[in-house]
């Protein structure tokens, strides 16, 4: 009888414990949880910045403006070295992310630096042989992003969603070349003119709706009547740009369209060399307008195509330094 209640008397012991064991298991859980009230596993700029870096109509500027190496285009040169393919390798070296919270509104601006090779590979008109020029080169891109408040979790990446952003914009620090002014020609009759990409905000939720519906969702504005709906365009599609800049040249610039390039890696992208509409001499330059139209690839998602313009000495003599003026264009193909 003695040891039946001394075995009683130690099951209860255990359980005993085994209650107190759960319970300190619960408790602890309960603080690591994501969801307790201790957790905050980013900062509001943290969360804002990575929702940017992982949006794929932004991403899709990166795959095109970084072409990788030298890239053939389409258009004529006409030098006794001739460049038959140009392009670039960039990587980015800083980040700098910095916003402003009003109500529940974030106003922000990423600004990235870029460490680049622009590759260029001539034909020499005397040996017929090809050589490959590289220049190292310093970009600054920024973009303007708005983002909404969408929940007060713990977790800063459940609070916010990206609203609208601004075309990018940049290139390197010389003012010799300067876009200042882009106009697209859609097929469908619609033209967009971009006077300040950082000032031309696109609707983030338009984009879905373009992506969902088709076409019909570019017609919405889903936030601010100063966000413009996304640019849908259908495959296989005509686009014309007219670009406008100053440049300190008289000669005639190098400038381009890079497009068709996706964040995967799987379609390269292609580049078109714009042709010379106009040079008016302004001051102690020239304002000048280049044009030329690209079709787009066959098929849908988010893209960019990305405007670089070069004075024509970077690309036709291996002496001259870098000078470049870079604008990004989104849109949708659906």
């Amino acid at each position: 009888m003695k040891s039946l209640f001394n075995r009683i008397s130690n099951f209860v012991k255990w359980i005993s414990l085994l209650s107190l064991i759960t319970a300190f298991a619960f408790v602890t859980g309960c603080k690591n949880s994501p969801t307790g009230p201790s957790a905050n596993t980013s900062s509001d700029a943290t969360a804002m910045q990575s929702i940017a870096e992982n949006d794929s109509s932004i991403t899709a500027f990166d795959a095109n403006y970084n072409e990788g190496q030298a890239v053939s285009f389409m258009g004529k040169t006409a030098a006794a070295i001739t460049p038959i393919k140009v392009g670039q390798e960039v990587r980015v070296v800083s980040k700098n992310f910095t916003y402003n919270v009003v109500n529940d509104t974030s106003y922000a601006t990423f600004t990235r630096t870029f460490e680049g090779v622009l590759y260029i590979t001539a034909v020499s008109g005397l040996s017929g042989q090809d050589t490959v020029y590289s220049k190292p080169f310093t970009s600054t891109i920024t973009l303007n992003l708005i983002f909404v408040r969408v929940g007060k979790s713990n977790n800063p990446s459940f609070n916010w969603r990206l609203a609208a952003f601004s075309l990018p914009e940049g290139g390197t620090a010389s003012s010799n070349i300067n876009i200042s002014n882009v106009t697209v020609f859609l097929a469908n009759g619609d033209t967009l003119s971009i006077d300040s990409p950082n000032d031309y905000y696109i609707d983030r939720n338009v984009g879905e709706k373009v992506e969902a519906h088709g076409m019909a969702g570019m017609r919405g504005f889903g936030g601010m009547g100063w966000w413009r709906g996304f640019p849908a365009i259908g495959k296989n599609s005509a686009v014309t740009v007219k670009v406008t800049l100053n440049s300190a040249y008289a000669d005639t610039d190098f400038v381009t369209i890079t497009h068709g390039g996706d964040s995967f890696g799987v379609f390269h992208p292609e580049k078109l060399r714009l042709t010379l509409v106009s040079s008016t001499p302004s001051g102690s330059g020239y304002i000048k307008v280049y044009q030329g139209t690209y079709v787009t690839r066959n098929w849908a998602g988010f893209h960019h195509a990305v405007v670089n313009a070069f004075p024509k000495q970077v690309i036709f003599d291996d002496s001259s330094a870098v000078e470049i003026s870079t604008w990004g264009i989104p849109y949708f193909i659906k």
